[in-house]
């Protein structure tokens, strides 16, 4: 089956998500430190990346990438990387697997929705509440035309290059449905879904899975808001993907979100990006890449593309020139 990692950053001691991933005997677990972690962190079949370790690890890339940030998770891809992953599993520190926690394999017969173009609410396949995933454009939360019916669903041979599994309890929302609304949400166990060439939806970095392939393409941006990093990440990554073959998948609720206690405000402070540039976004990307080039260099293309219309700072371009040549290079000892 190949190396399997999970990446997990924390400020925290050892969470309950953590202790439980550590026990998952046919992965690897790797937990990226920042400034704010205890100094004395540890916990058992896990490698933890300190803040000293990435220095030395990663010096180049760790230099450009301020601390304090989501975008330090990077390092821990890298060291993925580095010990020959073949597939790596984003998660976070409140996340916390069912006992059947697992992806669907990368390549076969799998439920499509039927193609449209432009957005669709994933969450509307597996549940009847009214909730939407973080980085969905605000202006489509009402909109019938984002809705998943069981009758537009084809089974078909496709090549998935990262699944989405969802969270039970409290799911990857914006602060617009924490603020308003807050229920919490179990969702349906609906199997797996995989959308077409053209039809995206926002995917985050809570229960995600990457095949080999499109390593790259994990790259979190790190001159944006926290939350807008990894949701920026799947925007660029999904017209990519269509450009070499790839779709997303979505999978069902394999885990269950305890939330680290958040600002709300804050919060929603720091996804104003998502409200504002993620049609534009794809836009961007899809007119800023070619078929026929590499993943590595249609990644960069995109990003000074984005450069040029001030979604991301011209730091940007220096960090992820970083990111790729350390993709081509022996990392660690």
């Amino acid at each position: 089956m190949g190396k399997r990692y999970i990446v997990i950053t924390t400020i925290f001691q050892p969470t309950k998500a953590v202790k439980e991933f550590s026990k998952k005997d046919s992965f690897g677990l790797i937990v990226v430190g920042d400034k704010k972690t205890p100094f004395d962190w540890k916990e058992d079949n896990t490698v933890y990346l300190s803040v000293d370790e990435q220095k030395k690890c990663f010096p180049n890339m760790e230099e450009l990438l301020p601390c304090n940030h989501y975008a330090r998770k990077n390092l821990g891809y890298l060291h993925a990387i580095d010990n020959g992953a073949d597939i790596i599993v984003d998660t976070d520190d409140d996340n916390i697997p069912y006992k059947d926690w697992s992806f669907p394999n990368f390549d076969g017969d799998f439920f499509e929705i039927r193609q449209r173009s432009g957005f669709v609410n994933i969450y509307s396949h597996y549940s009847d509440q009214r909730i939407w995933p973080r980085g969905l454009p605000l202006h489509l939360i009402n909109s019938p035309d984002v809705k998943i019916h069981p009758n537009e669903l084809d089974k078909k041979e496709v090549t998935v290059g990262v699944w989405q599994g969802l969270a039970d309890q409290d799911p990857d929302v914006d602060a617009v449905y924490r603020l308003v609304d807050n229920v919490p949400c179990i969702f349906k166990k609906n199997g797996n879904i995989v959308l077409p060439t053209g039809t995206l939806s926002p995917f985050n970095s809570q229960n995600t899975a990457f095949r080999k392939e499109l390593f790259p393409l994990l790259y979190i941006p790190s001159t944006v808001t926290m939350r807008f990093s990894d949701i920026l990440r799947g925007l660029v990554a999904q017209p990519i993907m269509w450009a070499h073959g790839y779709q997303l998948g979505i999978n069902e609720a394999t885990v269950y979100q305890e939330r680290n206690e958040h600002n709300l405000m804050k919060d929603f402070e720091q996804e104003i990006p998502c409200y504002l540039y993620a049609e534009r976004t794809v836009e961007i990307v899809k007119k800023a890449i070619k078929s026929n080039h590499t993943i590595a260099t249609n990644l960069m293309n995109a990003y000074q593309a984005l450069e040029k219309n001030n979604i991301v700072s011209s730091r940007e371009l220096h960090v992820l020139g970083a990111w790729l040549e350390s993709l081509q290079n022996n990392l660690c000892d």
